[in-house]
């Protein structure tokens, strides 16, 4: 049972009602074998509260049950049932048996009235059906009827003591007379309400109207020998009946989501997301109106449709049709999507029914459509006038119900105002969603101009840098904004920038490439010369050579000369070399 909140019921044994979220608030149901009084105003829900314990102990536990009706007939009542779809003409009579016991004014004038007779007839009932459930409806109609208090505190006796004798767990339902608009306090001193201290166990249903909206809840006022939540409690009646909004559970936590990712369906927004949004996460959108909100919920619809992963689409704003339409401007195409089956675009009233009621109508919808992913568009449109209290609690348990579901959750929000993380929203959703990304305007040089940045993204590393949001026929892009003197560029401004930029880029380009010619043309100047500087060297060196041999020739040439002249003129004595004899 995680997530949901646990009391200690050792001794008491509970009957469960089968009634969504009621049997969490106390424990496991009401108590067994015992009494319970059901009190409110006119069409506060006692009736169906109490018929449809009756029918879901019959269905679901196998537990015939009565209902005795002192104020309605059994055909009305069986009739205006038959809207929730419990399928009652398969348990009556013999699973469910409704006794007509409106209370005739004659015998009630005369005194002589008592509830002896049709509690023995009840008795023969029990026997025959097997019953282990009852209901008494409307049971301050007798009790108004008695003028004699005395008298009503003696049938309220006689009715405890048969419902103890035959070990029935009973719930009696009666209405509260008090002023308008004071919801929550306790009933006025009727004759009937010393029911409240006789019975072990009491609820209290309130249905009253906050700036025109309806809105009910219930409260558990006493529960002899079990805890139970005794905070008011929201409610709806919805299709299939009566259905409770169990408090903040003690226990909160979640299994954490896994490492997957899910595309944002723009690629350039999920590589600042380091990867796109976690599966199972809540991720906020806010902006002002026209910042292209529904437009990030419409490629996100589409990227999850083409993963064939099945969608829904809540818009409080327009309609289905519109919103395909308006999309396919940014060539976001969603009617093809519609056509499989894997998308549904639904268009509710935000200001036809309570917050609680719009909670209950987009979880039938999820569970019928088998939807992993939910898009709300904005979700701030269930905080409209006299919507606002509840809708913050409905906020809550919705965040909570998708991450237990494992879906994830796509919410937008509308937010004025340049600094949304001062503000906050108007429903605290910020503080819930995992992922929080904000698109806002720019308006300069007669331009307005769209920008988006991510506020946070639990447990990634993503960017925080401001990128320009570009909606263009081809699709939905994210632009490098360019910052110039401390200011933001974007739009035209952007555009003169980059193309500033880019002029810039080629004029250097083109002179590095002279410069770059230039330097070559002298390189190879360079090279001609030093490679005529070497043929130059080589010829020195030759004639250096050459000069060197003709030296020596001549020296060598010089000497010998020398050496003629010198035996020519006989002034030196010549030893010639001595020849040898041959042999």
């Amino acid at each position: 049972m995680s997530g949901k909140q646990r009391f200690a019921t050792a001794g008491v044994a509970k009957c469960p009602t089968g009634i969504v979220g009621f049997d969490e608030l106390v424990g496991g149901g009401l108590p067994r074998g015992r009494s319970t009084l059901v009190t409110g105003g006119p069409g506060a829900g006692k009736t169906v509260f109490a018929l449809q314990t009756l029918v879901n102990g019959a269905k679901d536990f196998g537990e015939a049950g009565i209902f005795v009706a002192f104020e309605e007939h059994s055909r009305e009542l069986l009739a205006n049932a038959a809207s929730f779809g419990w399928g009652l003409e398969r348990l009556t009579p013999n699973r469910l048996f409704v006794l007509d016991a409106q209370p005739d004014p004659e015998l009630m004038r005369s005194g002589d009235f008592d509830l002896k007779g049709m509690l023995a007839a009840l008795s023969a009932k029990v026997r025959q059906t097997g019953a282990r459930r009852v209901v008494f409806d409307a049971l301050d109609v007798v009790l108004h009827l008695l003028d004699d208090p005395q008298a009503a505190h003696r049938e309220i006796f006689r009715l405890r003591d048969w419902l103890l004798e035959h070990g029935l767990t009973a719930v009696l339902t009666s209405k509260i007379h008090r002023e308008p608009n004071e919801m929550g306090r306790e009933p006025s001193r009727q004759p009937d309400s010393y029911l409240q201290f006789i019975v072990d166990c009491a609820v209290v249903l309130n249905h009253e109207a906050a700036d025109g909206m309806s809105q009910r809840n219930l409260r558990v006022i006493k529960y002899r020998g079990s805890a139970f939540a005794e905070n008011a409690a929201p409610f709806v009646l919805g299709e299939s009946g009566l259905s409770v909004a169990a408090g903040p559970s003690l226990d909160r936590s979640v299994a954490a989501t896994t490492t997957e990712r899910v595309s944002s369906g723009i690629p350039r927004l999920d590589a600042m997301l380091g990867g796109g949004y976690f599966r199972g996460a809540s991720v906020l959108i806010t902006g002002a109106p026209g910042t292209a909100k529904t437009s990030l919920c419409g490629a996100f619809a589409e990227a999850a449709c083409r993963r064939g992963e099945r969608t829904l689409f809540v818009s409080f704003d327009s309609g289905a049709d519109e919103i395909g339409r308006n999309l396919q401007s940014v060539n976001i195409r969603l009617n093809q999507h519609r056509r499989s089956g894997r998308l549904r675009l639904v268009s509710p009233s935000s200001g036809g029914a309570s917050a609680e009621m719009q909670f209950s109508q987009i979880k039938r919808m999820v569970a019928e459509h088998r939807a992993r992913h939910l898009i709300i568009d904005p979700l701030s449109a269930l905080a409209l006038p006299g919507n606002l209290e509840t809708a913050r609690g409905v906020v809550e348990r919705l965040g909570h119900w998708v991450k237990s579901e494992g879906i994830t959750l796509l919410a937008t929000s509308l937010l004025d105002g340049s600094q949304p993380e001062d503000e906050g929203t108007p429903l605290q959703i910020s503080t819930l969603a995992d992922t929080w990304l904000h698109v806002s305007y720019l308006v300069r040089h007669g331009e307005r101009n769209r920008a988006l940045t991510i506020i946070k993204s639990r447990g990634t590393q993503h960017s925080n840098q401001v990128r320009e949001l570009v909606l263009r026929t081809s699709g939905i892009s994210l632009e490098d904004v360019y910052t110039a003197g401390g200011e933001v560029l974007m739009g035209a401004l952007r555009f003169e920038k980059e193309a500033a930029v880019r002029a810039a880029a080629a004029q250097a380009a083109l002179e590095e490439k002279r410069e770059r010619v230039e330097l070559e043309n002298s390189t190879m100047e360079l090279m001609s010369r030093i490679k005529q500087l070497e043929r130059e060297l080589a010829l020195k060196r030759a004639q250096r050579e050459s000069l060197g041999v003709e030296a020596a020739k001549r020296a060598k040439v010089r000497a010998a000369g020398e050496a003629d002249l010198k035996q020519l003129r006989g002034a030196d004595a010549t030893r010639r070399p001595k020849r040898q004899a041959r042999p």
